[in-house]
């Protein structure tokens, strides 16, 4: 692969060039991967100032729906949109259905907007393991606004808020109340809660829902990247466009408080120092099974700890003290 060509094509914004590019930062493959770090060095001097938004919710809530109604108002406005979507893998097969790009089919044909669903694999989190490489390519190509869209499986889905700037729950109409809202986790994560589907019968419910949680919102304690009066929930229907424009209003003006005040940069730094710790240990692991000495160990332990011989305990001491890890 012509590296210096495809990161040309990137910048001049060419949307084959960015979806081989991300099919390349995706794969595992040892001469991929150099590939992809060769390809995101020449890419580092493209400066990237996306507004990076992640979107998590359960199930049902409306994300795909959300995404297309928020996003054909984005590019309305003359803003350059990219959605990565992360769609579970199945634990058995490892496929993925991949279908958001079906659900968004309007959004999907928009001259400023691009799509691209991902598998998880085996990722934890509610995102794929190159979702903040994919942010980074994104950026290079000229998207001021990438949207991340996750698995959305619950409370314990917080990764999508190491790689982004504001985090958004979509949350639906009877949902939980107030002691539901103050449990730690994805709840104290959030930047702005978001009750979908308020429209029609469930409109009701889903004003309930919203109070609900702005009562719960207020017994957390205020973060210091957070201005008065966030986080905040608030009513959208995506289904009729409804509350979109105040939902980004919201999050325009939290993006630029946090500017003002030094949170967004110190916020990006601490993502970048995370992210490397991430990529050291799971570089680890990798060499740990790519040994063929250690894999035959681990194997020797594992089948030792499953006849009851050895305990979970002793055989990770031991394994440490092999890797010269041993605390």
């Amino acid at each position: 692969m012509d590296i210096p060509q495809l990161a040309q094509g990137i910048r001049a914004g060419e949307r084959r060039a960015l979806a081989r590019a991300i099919t390349l930062v995706e794969s595992g493959r040892r001469d991929h991967r150099a590939q992809a770090q060769a390809l995101l060095d020449d890419l580092a001097a493209t400066p990237g100032n996306a507004l990076r938004v992640g979107l998590s919710g359960t199930p049902g809530v409306g994300k795909s729906t959300f995404i297309e109604s928020f996003g054909r108002m984005l590019t309305g406005q003359g803003h350059k949109v990219a959605v990565l979507a992360v769609d579970p893998s199945s634990a058995r097969s490892g496929g993925s259905i991949l279908g958001d790009k079906t659900r968004m089919e309007r959004l999907a044909r928009d001259p400023n907007a691009f799509i691209r669903p991902s598998p998880s694999q085996s990722a934890l989190g509610g995102v794929a393991r190159r979702t903040r490489e994919a942010v980074t390519l994104c950026e290079a190509a000229g998207f001021d606004i990438v949207l991340i869209e996750t698995v959305g499986v619950g409370q314990s889905e917080t990764m999508v808020a190491e790689m982004t700037d504001l985090f958004v729950l979509l949350m639906a109409p009877a949902g939980g109340d107030e002691l539901q809202g103050v449990k730690r986790g994805i709840m104290e994560m959030a930047d702005l809660i978001l009750v979908n589907k308020a429209d029609g019968d469930l409109k009701p419910a889903a004003q309930r829902t919203r109070a609900d949680y702005a009562g719960a919102l207020r017994l957390l304690r205020r973060r210091p990247q957070d201005p008065e009066g966030f986080p905040k929930a608030v009513c959208v229907s995506a289904l009729q466009e409804d509350g979109l424009a105040d939902a980004w209003a919201d999050m325009r003006a939290l993006a630029r408080w946090r500017r003002e005040n030094g949170h967004f940069d110190a916020r990006r730094a601490e993502q970048a120092r995370y992210w490397f710790g991430e990529e050291v240990r799971r570089g680890l692991l990798a060499r740990l099974e790519e040994d063929p000495r250690m894999r035959a160990r681990m194997d020797a332990l594992g089948a030792r700890v499953a006849a009851g011989e050895i305990t979970v305990a002793r055989a990770t001491a031991d394994m440490l003290a092999v890797l010269g890890a041993a605390p």
